[in-house]
């Protein structure tokens, strides 16, 4: 599967109210590894960047003059993405944006271009409840070196969140044998590489589906409502 990280940049926090885009950072994985094909674009966005936002990203107005706006630099951007699996930390910010990017070039919203959106910060939402889940947070428990990130860089934000979400995801490795495996007596197993294979996701059926609910039902009621399957605002 072709999967596409991405991080942007923007002159402050509301699309809605005139802020931009000023840079897009993508990394390209593919079966989950990364390919060294990547896209780093600054942007032009006529307007300055609020205070709070030079904080946090460092990109001047000046440097920013002399660059591309997103109407001549679209299409290298559609290309890049498209039909790929899109992850990222936020992503209804980065979206957002996007999207608002691409109406001003009367451009179809992003979910026409690519496959999906992953939000890694969901994801770690419901993996580390209660804790910190910040992009440098992640790095840290997850043992990612984040040394070089003085600033946020769209660019070196998607390579990190690259590295970020395979390790959060690495459970689906478990199928994949290692190379040098070996069997108790020390000879090596003939292994196979799973990431060949398109394997399909085959969906539940409708009686299916009835049936877990019932199953659901029944558990609720067995446990007085304590079902850790299903929280009591849904019984």
């Amino acid at each position: 599967m072709r999967q596409v990280v991405l991080d942007t940049e923007t002159t402050g926090l509301s699309a809605d109210n005139g802020d931009r885009v000023i840079e897009i950072g993508c990394v390209e994985l593919f079966n989950r590894k990364l390919t060294g094909q990547h896209l780093h674009l600054y942007l032009n966005p006529d307007r300055d960047s609020h205070e709070e936002a030079l904080k946090v990203h460092g990109i001047s107005n000046e440097f920013l003059k002399d660059k591309p706006r997103f109407e001549e630099v679209v299409d290298e951007f559609l290309n890049f993405v498209m039909d790929s699996e899109l992850i990222i930390h936020n992503a209804p910010f980065d979206v957002g944006f996007l999207n608002k990017e691409l109406e001003r070039v009367n451009r179809p919203p992003l979910k026409k271009h690519v496959l999906s959106v992953v939000d890694t910060l969901s994801m770690a939402k419901e993996m580390y409840p209660g804790k910190r889940n910040s992009l440098d947070a992640l790095c840290d428990r997850l043992e990612v070196d984040n040394s070089s990130r003085t600033l946020h860089g769209a660019l070196l934000d998607a390579e990190l969140l690259a590295e970020v979400y395979v390790n959060m995801t690495r459970g689906q490795d478990a199928l994949l044998i290692e190379e040098d495996a070996r069997d108790d007596s020390g000879h090596q197993i003939k292994t196979m590489d799973l990431t060949q294979f398109d394997l399909p996701v085959i969906m539940a059926t409708t009686e299916e589906l009835l049936k877990h609910e019932d199953v659901l039902t029944q558990l609720m009621k067995s446990s007085q409502g304590k079902s850790i399957w299903r929280p009591a605002s849904q019984a």
